[in-house]
């Protein structure tokens, strides 16, 4: 308990905080000002030292517990072409998802893309969803495995085309399910980020 550690000082403390009380008297008789100032901060600062409780220099935070992967995954994430040119064409994200090995009620797989400039003025948002059919995955069946490709024209939310730099990009992955206010989030896969280029 803190509140007891306080009031516990060993006997070399004692020793020390009794040494630096008697050098204080010393400056003190003999001279004032700065000397006498000094060997107060001297003493206060023995004083705290020894009184502290040790036991709180040795609290450390326990360490984070990572977090295990979800089962619903981005396997593979590619992107062309690189660089791209706005205008010529679209830019196809082409991402493959494994779903895990139940569903648990989950019906729709959602697929997003956010787009955004360094400075954060042109943004786009793409989303891609697909209705899925109950599976349940047999011990030693390979989990399945599903194709989705999202498509940007090269135009951001104010419909303009981009203009040329580096764009940042993060693809996100959820499984959906029907709720009484509608669809709510059941899993989501860990993100993909990254950059790309426009010329």
């Amino acid at each position: 308990m803190a509140h007891t550690s306080i009031a516990i000082v060993s006997s070399a403390g004692r020793d020390v905080l009794t040494a630096g009380t008697a050098f204080l008297r010393r400056l003190t008789a003999g001279r004032t000002g700065r000397f006498a100032a000094a060997g107060l901060m001297l003493g206060c600062t023995l004083g705290l030292l020894l009184l502290s409780p040790l036991d709180g220099f040795a609290k450390t935070k326990p360490p984070r517990v990572p977090r295990p992967e979800p089962e619903l995954k981005i396997l593979e994430l590619n992107i062309a072409p690189t660089p791209y040119k706005a205008g010529n064409g679209p830019l196809e994200f082409s991402v493959n998802v494994q779903l895990p090995k139940e569903l648990n009620g989950a019906t729709v797989l959602e697929v997003s893309s956010l787009i955004s400039s360094p400075s954060k003025t042109s943004l786009r948002f793409l989303t891609h969803r697909q209705a899925l059919q109950p599976q349940s995955i047999k011990p030693g069946e390979a989990r399945t495995t599903l194709p989705i490709r999202l498509s940007w024209d090269g135009q951001d939310h104010r419909k303009q085309l981009a203009g040329p730099g580096a764009y940042a990009y993060e693809v996100r992955v959820k499984l959906l399910a029907n709720g009484e206010k509608g669809l709510r989030t059941m899993m989501v896969a860990w993100p993909k980020r990254g950059e790309l280029t426009v010329k």
